[in-house]
């Protein structure tokens, strides 16, 4: 899964790509790179990040999301905690709503459960705003998210969500220090007890960055892929990574050597 962030603020490529050029350039790129899905974000989701309007959202997501159907044969996924933006993108034949908030918000599960969409269900402790701010769990980081991921599932599979379209993401990240990332990752092959494919997103974040002694964000590419390539070989099925010709390139010589 590709990362296409349409916004001025993630942190990694924030205002890299707003332009239509940029954007099909992006694309092209990761599409020839050998990405089978491509997800695009119209709000960051970064540590501290604020919200962004309903109507920005919406005219940053899916004008993008068309050009992107009709261009390439890739699966479209829409990062959006938004019910409105996941019903305008439903509309427009999105493959997948990856959802933050795991389809809690009024109205989500209704939604992708009439339609038969995919989606992914991911786990994060508060709001992009203040999910940093000292995270504690009681019961120990991997048992809260594997409870919490398993309720979710159940609870859209009750309210008509089809269980074949449904895919977890445990949050790296999201509401979890160094110590309960490397804990889940440690833990990562565990999640198949859940009988859901599992989306691991660990693409330059700040988890490598601090694995790394600190280096910024353009230096975490080699890590990056070095993570990507060892949640494969942990049970993941989908990786959403920004950089894909280097991940495609380990996993290739990763899988033919294992």
């Amino acid at each position: 899964m590709g990362i296409l962030n349409v916004t001025p603020d993630s942190f990694s490529d924030g205002g890299r790509f707003v332009s239509k050029d940029a954007v099909r350039r992006q694309v092209d790129a990761m599409v020839a790179a050998g990405a089978d899905m491509i997800d695009i974000g119209g709000e960051s989701t970064r540590p501290g990040a604020p919200e962004v309007s309903l109507q920005e959202e919406l005219d940053r997501v899916l004008p993008v999301m068309e050009w992107v159907k009709s261009h390439c044969d890739a699966y479209v996924s829409v990062d959006t905690y938004k019910p409105q933006v996941m019903k305008e993108s439903i509309a427009l034949s999105v493959d997948m709503i990856n959802d933050i908030n795991a389809l809690e918000s009024d109205g989500a599960v209704e939604l992708v459960a009439d339609s038969g969409v995919a989606v992914c269900l991911m786990h994060k402790k508060g709001t992009p705003k203040n999910m940093q701010a000292n995270p504690v769990y009681e019961n120990g980081v991997f048992n809260e998210v594997f409870k919490y991921l398993a309720a979710r599932a159940d609870a859209c599979v009750q309210q008509g969500v089809k269980p074949e379209a449904i895919t977890l993401d445990p949050g790296f990240g999201f509401g979890k220090t160094l110590t309960h990332n490397i804990e889940l990752f440690e833990r990562l092959e565990m999640f198949s007890e859940l009988q859901y494919p599992l989306l691991v997103g660990v693409s330059r974040k700040r988890m490598i960055g601090e694995l790394l002694g600190d280096v910024p964000v353009d230096e975490r590419v080699i890590g990056s892929v070095a993570a990507a390539s060892l949640a494969a070989l942990k049970g993941a099925k989908i990786l959403r990574v920004h950089d894909v010709a280097e991940t495609v390139q380990a996993l290739k010589v990763t899988m033919a050597l294992l």
